[in-house]
């Protein structure tokens, strides 16, 4: 399980202060997906960076399976899968070489990577790309190779920065499918998306961001509900229509 207390976090400029994030607040239960959904620039990849301790923040509270991020980041690292806004694969090496390098610095043994590394190229379909060196990858095979690594420790909880953003509709398929199964693992799932399609195939919970603020929060159902919209991309611009009265 995830928890977000009250996250707040701020950027000096050379013009002055942007509020990033301004009191952000939800849970991520296991055993769901859990979705950021918001335009771009709404605070979602400061959150989830916040989320996985590569930021602390000003105010509020992250905690992992109840672990204080800011008191131990790096027992909540441990209990975290993370694929960041930049992918940052070695492009030198190869999809086995880099999964087998994040599962050394995670304290593996070479017999727990290779098995794991079957598991995952298995489930996200990427056999025929194992050995061949990322550079030159698609934007997929980067992706996935992204994905396994990030998982080759079998965490529980995985936050995922806009895990399809650039994939073509197969290996969008596929890779809703592996969220899928991740959630029937009884993983804890969070992802973030300004996707509508994405967020209604596979969100359980949603959690709307606009300008750094939470708006609204809810299945998708309760989301339409709340609004009096029959799908939920009108619901979603009812939300930040809102929102955007409120703060002019």
């Amino acid at each position: 399980m995830i928890t977000a207390h009250q996250l707040h976090k701020a950027f000096k400029t050379r013009t002055g202060t942007v509020q990033a994030v301004d009191g952000v607040d939800f849970v991520a239960e296991d055993g769901h997906i859990t979705g950021l959904l918001g335009p771009n620039g709404a605070g979602k990849t400061t959150t989830l960076r916040m989320l996985y301790t590569l930021m602390r923040p000003d105010l509020g509270e992250v905690r992992v399976d109840g672990i204080d991020a800011a008191a131990d980041p790096a027992a909540v690292r441990r209990v975290l899968g993370v694929l960041p806004d930049a992918r940052g694969i070695y492009k030198r090496l190869t999809a086995r070489e880099n999964i087998a390098y994040f599962g050394e610095l995670h304290g593996l043994s070479r017999a727990t990577i290779a098995e794991r590394t079957a598991q995952l190229a298995a489930s996200l379909e990427m056999d025929d790309i194992l050995d061949r060196r990322t550079e030159g990858f698609s934007q997929g095979q980067r992706t996935k190779t992204a994905i396994a690594r990030a998982l080759v420790h079998d965490p529980k909880n995985v936050v995922l920065d806009e895990p399809t953003n650039g994939l073509d509709v197969m290996t969008t398929r596929a890779m809703r499918a592996f969220l899928q199964r991740l959630r029937g693992e009884g993983r804890c799932v969070v992802f973030s998306s300004h996707i509508m399609q994405e967020v209604a195939a596979l969100c359980d919970r949603i959690v709307i961001v606009a300008q750094g603020r939470v708006v609204a929060a809810g299945t998708p159902d309760e989301l339409r509900d709340r609004y009096g919209e029959a799908n939920l991309e009108d619901a979603f611009v009812r939300a930040i229509g809102s929102e955007e009265g409120l703060l002019a």
